[in-house]
């Protein structure tokens, strides 16, 4: 007699087994890498401040972010996200967790946007006990825009 299976129920039987001992074979979970803590002494403090909400981010002298936060995330909705407050616990978050993380101590400060959060974030850097050693302005300035096209020809 030849081993191939000659009723459904015969074929039926043969696929499930196949299947079972494919789906038995251990499958081998990859390594994880292990996450290597940086020590960041001294970076950039980036504070966007807009009318609806207010972005801190923290870098390395590179600009390579560390940590950042918004007043959005920080839980805030609505014109809340434009306060002064909102964007003090938002620097609060950020720099709480660059200093678990990175040990951060130092910040220059660049600044951009006209919102609320401005004044409120940087005092949130000093209420941290982190260095500030200057702080810039960076906002975008109107200059009057590009040059216009040519007049079209009729």
């Amino acid at each position: 007699m030849t081993d191939t299976p000659t009723t459904t129920e015969e074929v039926k039987t043969t696929v499930a087994t196949a299947e079972a001992s494919a789906t038995d074979a251990p499958v081998k979970a990859a390594p994880k890498k292990k996450k290597v803590k940086r020590s960041v002494p001294a970076g950039q403090v980036h504070v966007q401040a807009t009318f609806n909400n207010t972005i801190i981010s923290i870098t390395d002298l590179q600009g390579g972010v560390l940590t950042f936060s918004s007043a959005g995330a920080c839980g805030f909705r609505g014109s809340k996200k434009g306060t002064a407050y909102a964007a003090q616990v938002a620097a609060e978050r950020a720099i709480q967790a660059a200093k678990q993380l990175h040990g951060f101590s130092k910040a220059d400060v660049f600044v951009k946007g006209i919102g609320l959060g401005r004044d409120a974030a940087i005092r949130a850097l000093a209420a941290a006990d982190v260095q500030v050693e200057n702080i810039k302005d960076v906002t975008g300035v109107a200059h009057g825009g590009v040059r216009p096209r040519k007049a079209r020809r009729i």
